[in-house]
């Protein structure tokens, strides 16, 4: 079986969110289980020099942009065994940042047609192109309308993944004709409502159209999380399963992390003891191993709940406990959390940004990890504080609910509420401080949480079950 997976973004070469982690650990997976897996994305100018030198020119083309065509060079390149195709369009691709400029649906809709253009002329025809989220949901679109008569492509079968449908590709309909080309019947594919809306039309072009979690595939068939596109995903839900993602093991491995203080293992798990010790140091917080610390790394924005903690968090902050926060975001918590930081100096450190050595300092030296998520298409946070030994505390929303188990029964991995109210998330808080004074509980806790398997292996395995069903 070929895989061919089309991604606006992959680690190591560029990376804004969950979508790069995924495009960089999925393939190796697959390639580890005899999938010939590579994957498509963009060549932007932001990827490291020391990649760019290691990558090999095939040829160049042009692809058709509605009715004009543009220029795409292909050049190869291999990270731990996967292969990558990075496509070179320097008027799309040569600029600071990956989305959010003014022709993003351009940029996009070349890159969606290109992924079909070069396959001719790179020896590798794939069984399956998966493609992801809205930036190649023009892809199942065009294969569909324009190449499904050609030989060359007939038996190509798509899948789509949707990893937060918040994001849609949704613009005007004077798009229609002079960018993505389309005309007549062929329009009423991507046309939702009174937009055009991209991830519509791969919903409904798609082979099979896959989300995040189990639960989240559930919940986008609801108005609350669809975001308007609960009708066509409910007539269209025979197409929809959800797969949880993964983390990648040896990336995310604290007996090996060279961005933490102290190497340790679940059998060795007494050394997490240092990372605390050393990340208390580091955020100017008093370095006492009996007060539990909790960590947030975090986008510091509204539906990942931290309205919730700013309602209650000077009541959590009457318990001895300790917070080491790593984010940046809103205007309204990112002052909130500085004033708190101010006003409570032996209790809450605060370093805004994103500093990814600090995030694994934070995953290793952390009793607790709060995640108190609005929505949660995935999460990868609590998977990582997971496989770092420390205990998440999180709503049960989306992946969370299908990776994280109160621990009340004494065989989950974390803290759970259920409502999105500030005092449900509030009791949650106050069990897992409880929980933390019982040392040699929570020590069984801890090692529970590290011995979860939430490597890209198990997913890996339904991708090619949902891969073969279409094949039949």
């Amino acid at each position: 079986m070929k895989v061919l997976f089309a991604a606006s973004e992959a680690y190591p070469f560029a990376m804004s969110g969950g979508l790069a982690d995924v495009a960089g650990s999925l393939p190796k997976a697959l390639r580890k289980r005899l999938v010939g897996c590579r994957v498509v994305m963009p060549l932007y100018s932001s990827i490291p020099e020391e990649l760019k030198a290691n990558m090999n020119f095939i040829t160049h083309i042009t692809v058709p942009v509605a009715w004009r065509r543009q220029y795409c060079g292909i050049f190869e390149a291999k990270v731990d065994g996967v292969i990558y195709y990075l496509l070179d369009n320097q008027y799309y691709f040569k600029r600071d940042g990956l989305y959010g400029f003014y022709d993003d649906a351009e940029r996009y809709a070349f890159f969606a047609r290109a992924v079909l253009e070069i396959l001719p002329h790179i020896n590798f025809k794939p069984d399956i192109i998966h493609c992801n989220d809205w930036q190649t949901a023009m892809t199942p679109v065009y294969l569909d309308r324009f190449y499904c008569h050609d030989p060359f492509y007939t038996n190509i079968k798509t899948v789509f993944t949707i990893h937060n449908i918040q994001y849609q590709g949704q613009y005007g309909h004077e798009l229609l004709g002079d960018v993505l080309g389309l005309s007549g019947d062929d329009c009423r594919v991507v046309e939702y409502g009174d937009c055009v809306n991209m991830l519509k039309g791969a919903i409904e072009c798609s082979d099979r159209v896959t989300t995040v979690s189990p639960t989240y595939a559930g919940e986008i068939l609801t108005p609350d999380f669809a975001h308007g596109l609960d009708g066509i995903l409910r007539e269209r839900s025979f197409k929809l399963c959800g797969i949880i993602n993964g983390i990648d093991t040896d990336v995310y491995n604290p007996e090996t992390d060279k961005n933490i203080y102290e190497n340790y293992t679940v059998d060795s798990i007494e050394k997490k003891a240092v990372n605390k010790q050393k990340l208390q140091e580091r955020m100017g917080l008093p370095q006492r191993d009996d007060v539990p610390v909790i960590g947030i790394v975090s986008r510091l924005v509204g539906h990942k709940g931290l309205d919730l903690v700013k309602c209650v968090f000077e009541d959590i902050l009457k318990a001895d406990v300790q917070f080491c926060i790593l984010g940046s975001g809103e205007w309204e918590f990112e002052t909130f959390f500085n004033d708190m930081a101010k006003k409570y100096p032996d209790k809450v450190a605060l370093k805004l940004g994103f500093v990814p050595e600090l995030a694994r300092k934070i995953y290793a030296g952390a009793d607790l990890f709060l995640m108190p998520s609005k929505s949660e298409p995935c999460g990868l946070s609590q998977l990582i504080a997971l496989r770092y030994g420390t205990v998440p505390i999180v709503r049960e929303t989306g992946g969370l609910n299908d990776t994280i188990k109160d621990s009340g029964d004494n065989i989950g991995n974390g803290f759970t509420f259920k409502t999105y109210n500030a005092h449900d998330m509030l009791n949650a808080i106050w069990r897992a401080i409880g929980s933390y004074g019982d040392k040699e509980g929570f020590n069984v806790l801890r090692k529970r949480a590290m011995q979860c398997d939430n490597s890209w292996g198990r997913s890996a395995n339904e991708y090619i079950r949902l891969y073969k069903s279409i094949e039949r």
